[in-house]
């Protein structure tokens, strides 16, 4: 009998093991979240790593992060952060300042718009988790998370 992801990607053949279908089966998932989330803010006209690098600002507040702490909070790792904050300050969303005892540390904080239009996305980013994921059920989505962490912690 077909698993639901061998019928879902029409493969014939059987999965090597039960460990290889559970990581093509996060990879899938995470891929179709993924494309929901970039469908979500397609309209603020920014993608899920630029709201992720939002959302990681906003939190950090008025103090603003440096390049390296915005790297380590980040949900996907980027091979290049300080391009994507070049980017990302090009087009208006971040703003960067030096440090004045030490010039090498630069602070990176959200542009107050950027905040405002980040406010305006968190009802339908949330109503999307909610779509996607209520279905599941509160102990469901407890089991899932607490998985998901002990996988994570082999990774």
């Amino acid at each position: 009998m077909r698993s639901a992801l061998q019928a879902e990607l029409k493969q014939t053949c059987p999965f090597p093991s039960a460990e290889t279908e559970a990581m093509l089966s996060i990879a899938r998932t995470a891929a179709l979240l993924d494309h929901a989330l970039a469908q979500a803010v397609k309209p603020a006209s920014i993608t899920p790593t630029q709201y992720n690098v939002l959302r990681i600002l906003r939190g950090a507040g008025a103090d603003g992060l440096c390049r390296s702490a915005i790297g380590a909070r980040m949900v996907t790792s980027v091979p290049d952060v300080t391009r994507l904050l070049d980017r990302m300050e090009a087009a208006g969303l971040i703003r960067r300042s030096r440090g004045t005892d030490d010039r090498r540390f630069v602070t990176t904080v959200i542009t107050s718009d950027r905040l405002r239009l980040l406010e305006t996305l968190d009802a339908p980013v949330e109503a999307l988790n909610r779509r996607q994921l209520s279905h599941l059920g509160r102990p469901a989505l407890r089991v899932l998370i607490d998985t998901l962490a002990l996988a994570r912690a082999r990774a």
